[in-house]
């Protein structure tokens, strides 16, 4: 990201963490790349998702996808992957500078908006995408960025899965990353056992509390089936050789490829880890979530806060 962008991250504010914070927070052991599959056709919100991407749905002030982004660079992250699919463009021009409006605002003098917008702009050449040209699942749009990221380890960002946190998510697996020998890490939460149903679950090993390191992943098991409540939440780092496992992997559930099967043929080689990490976690594809999301984002903002409490008064 460019020099503009210094700040401190907190997971909601309008700075990124400026180089050198991810090193303080653990280092991203090497993890550079960061794909972003943003393919989907954002089902469950529809209709304001028929024209719209879901990931520029606002929250707040800011479109999903530019939290997302945020997350990556101030974990220390340097090149950005974007899997998408038709109708993705405003993805793409909103890290674009849009020229008439920035000059506008100069213009005018309107300085704080002008450097919200800077802030948001990534260096050139940072930002790379390609596209999935079938909805083929999950598993299939990583493996759509396998030319991109290369033979080294990379994050996967869902960017749904909004992760509101002092230090970000990423920064937090990546230090699991380290501490483990370069390990595959993905970020776990508990949940509902009615709700295992929904989610991949680790069966775990062995558990520290912080750490789990896992025995098998069980994909979307039935409660009384469930091996455990932890379930495998949008943030990941891989192995490259998961790209190989996905070349040759038959669909799974759903009739689509599903990273999920990559990941457990993965574990036979090389070990995982699942990482309780601190923070909140929002399901901004859910109408609740999102609405959850910008609620308790608004409520931490000093220029909204106080006019948004009185407003909710009224109606709760």
């Amino acid at each position: 990201m460019r020099e503009g962008i210094s700040g401190s991250y907190h997971g909601t504010g309008n700075a990124v963490a400026p180089r050198g914070t991810a090193e303080r927070d653990g280092g991203m052991s090497g993890i550079r790349k960061v794909v972003f599959p943003v393919a989907g056709l954002g089902t469950r919100m529809l209709p304001a998702t028929k024209v719209l991407p879901k990931e520029m749905l606002p929250v707040v002030d800011r479109p999903i996808v530019e939290y997302a982004v945020q997350e990556a660079a101030a974990a220390g992250c340097e090149v950005f992957v974007f899997v998408t699919g038709r109708g993705k463009s405003l993805i793409e021009d909103h890290f674009d500078r849009a020229f008439e409006l920035f000059e506008t605002l100069a213009r005018k003098g309107k300085t704080r908006e002008l450097e919200a917008l800077e802030a948001a702009l990534p260096d050139p050449g940072s930002i790379v995408y390609t596209r999935q040209q079938a909805p083929l699942g999950l598993g299939h749009a990583v493996w759509c960025a396998r030319n991109i990221v290369g033979d080294e380890p990379f994050g996967v960002i869902l960017v749904d899965d909004l992760v509101h946190a002092r230090t970000p998510c990423l920064a937090q697996l990546a230090a699991v990353h380290a501490e483990t020998g370069g390990a595959n890490v993905v970020a776990v939460e508990e949940v509902p056992s009615e709700h295992t149903s929904r989610y991949g679950i680790l069966d775990p090993a062995e558990d520290d509390g912080r750490r789990v390191r896992v025995r098998a992943f069980v994909e979307k098991p039935k409660p009384e089936e469930a091996p455990s409540r932890l379930a495998v939440i949008g943030r990941y780092i891989l192995s490259p050789r998961i790209f190989s496992i996905l070349e040759d992997l038959p669909p799974g559930a759903g009739g689509e490829i599903q990273l999920t099967d990559a990941m457990t043929r993965l574990l036979e080689h090389e070990p995982f880890y699942g990482v309780r990490f601190e923070g909140r976690r929002f399901d901004c594809g859910d109408r609740v979530g999102y609405l959850e999301a910008n609620l308790a984002l608004a409520m931490e903002r000093p220029d909204i806060a106080a006019r948004l409490h009185a407003f909710l008064r009224h109606y709760v």
